[in-house]
């Protein structure tokens, strides 16, 4: 009997030059997760794929790189910027096969482009810089980690202050457990706790219970070192 392979080849059509092109998905069955991280980076079986290296569709004729989370409006003009900035630059890259570590991440980089020149919503332009910091983190490469893990904060904090996040995946406390956790890790201790500080204040009118049980654990943590480096030096 053939097995089944773990990919399988979708066809899209570019948004911007309208060329049909291939990306490579990864099959629910072999995606395994194990555990996730304190910023809810998934963490995955040894024998697992990583579908995090096939999130983003870059087309190989014109540069465009997006996600399922971009949304289909273009904004006036910005077709036109896209075209000079990305499409004009372009050499031909076929992003549309089986990818490594660093493919993934330039695919990352490129949505990220793609998307503030498009003038993309907030939440959507964090989620792909967290992602990016997830990927540095695998490679061990800590700077740019926490340089990509900023700039999803930021967009995060900015998405939480100008949009409804109401009809979105992401609950108001989880941007907001998001926003502290990401400048704890980068070691912006005050912002962290204010943000920690105001996902406890909701609780009550929360249904993600994980989400505030974990901010829970993280402000005691942040507690703890504080009372151990206080301890140290006196």
């Amino acid at each position: 009997m053939e097995s089944i392979s773990p990919f399988y080849e979708k066809q899209l059509k570019c948004p911007v030059c309208e060329e049909k092109f291939q990306t490579t998905k990864l099959r629910n069955r072999f995606v395994k997760v194990t555990d996730h991280d304190t910023d809810l980076m998934p963490i995955y079986d040894q024998d697992s794929y990583n579908p995090l290296f096939y999130h983003v569709f870059v087309c190989c004729h014109c540069g465009y790189s997006f996600s399922d989370e971009f949304s289909a409006y273009f904004a006036p003009g910005s077709k036109d910027k896209l075209i000079e900035k990305i499409k004009d630059q372009w050499v031909y890259q076929d992003y549309g096969k089986e990818r490594t570590i660093v493919e993934a991440i330039n695919s990352y980089k490129l949505a990220l482009y793609s998307g503030l020149l498009k003038k993309e919503k907030h939440l959507t332009l964090a989620g792909l810089a967290l992602r990016t910091a997830w990927l540095y983190r695998e490679l061990g490469r800590q700077k740019e980690e926490n340089r990509f893990m900023m700039m999803a904060a930021d967009q995060y904090k900015e998405a939480y202050e100008t949009e409804d996040l109401t009809s979105t995946q992401m609950s108001e406390v989880k941007v907001l457990y998001l926003i502290a956790e990401l400048n704890r890790r980068a070691g912006d201790i005050e912002t962290a706790v204010a943000y920690f500080s105001k996902v406890i204040e909701k609780q009550h009118m929360s249904s993600d219970k994980k989400i505030v049980d974990m901010a829970r654990d993280r402000w005691h943590e942040i507690r703890e070192e504080m009372k151990q480096q206080k301890e140290a030096t006196t």
